[in-house]
């Protein structure tokens, strides 16, 4: 009876296939579709004339060579240039760093950055990158984390013999209710992860900005968001020890 049963089924397998009708296989049928990439990591260029400028002036600085110490990030990387200038030349005038944040910038901005000039033959002896913040209005803690990863990962590729210091990113908004603050830590506990001790460092000081209630003072970021001149010097503080080992 089972033969039977077998020889049937081979041969409507047999009519269907002769009549132009292709039987799918049930893996195939039931199988589920890829879900695109997120923003984070797919790289893209912003269009502001300003913003084009800058990322020209970065390459135009890179080309020049006599880079030891790179500073990636966002408009908190930027500020160094602002209300961190005096920091900046205290603990980095010396040290051949480069600066390069810009203002509004997210994941995807910075990969294509790294992509098209910002890190062009040079091989410094550390990077310090801090970015995503700007991420936090749109994406979740896993998207945002998976662009810092991407962006690690585009490092070791291109910069070999770079270290690299991840560092968490920054506390924002005046209490620890703040939802993008919370997003933030979120992307925080999943960054960590990327660290192997080696080549890539994770820091988190984003304590040294807070009171011990968890809120953020203006007299540290007026904006719950931007340092002024003593937060850079905290983070310069708190980021020293770490950085002159990697920069050994």
């Amino acid at each position: 009876m089972l033969t039977r049963i077998a020889s049937l089924l081979l041969g409507l397998n047999v009519l269907f296939i002769a009549n132009g009708i292709c039987l799918a296989e049930p893996s195939a049928v039931l199988e589920t579709p890829v879900a695109p990439a997120p923003a984070t990591v797919r790289p893209v260029p912003r269009n502001d004339e300003w913003w084009q400028n800058r990322h020209a002036a970065m390459n135009n600085r890179v080309a020049q060579g006599n880079v030891d110490l790179l500073m990636i990030g966002d408009s908190i990387t930027q500020g160094w240039e602002g209300g961190g200038k005096e920091v900046w030349a205290e603990f980095y005038g010396k040290r051949n760093a480069v600066n390069l944040g810009i203002s509004g910038d997210r994941t995807e901005h910075v990969l294509w950055r790294l992509q098209n000039g910002n890190i062009k033959d040079i091989s410094p002896k550390a990077a310090v990158i801090m970015i995503g913040t700007n991420n936090a209005g749109s994406n979740t803690s896993e998207e945002i984390a998976l662009g810092v990863e991407a962006i690690v990962k585009l490092l070791r590729k291109e910069l070999p013999e770079t270290k690299l210091l991840v560092l968490a990113i920054f506390p924002r908004g005046e209490t620890s209710a703040n939802k993008h603050r919370l997003v933030n830590e979120g992307a925080n506990e999943r960054i960590e992860q990327l660290a192997d001790g080696k080549m890539i460092h994770f820091l988190d000081i984003g304590q040294a900005f807070l009171k011990e209630d968890g809120t953020l003072p203006k007299e540290v970021m007026p904006d719950f968001l931007h340092p002024r001149k003593h937060g850079y010097s905290i983070w310069a503080r708190a980021m020293e020890p770490k950085l002159a080992e990697l920069l050994k």
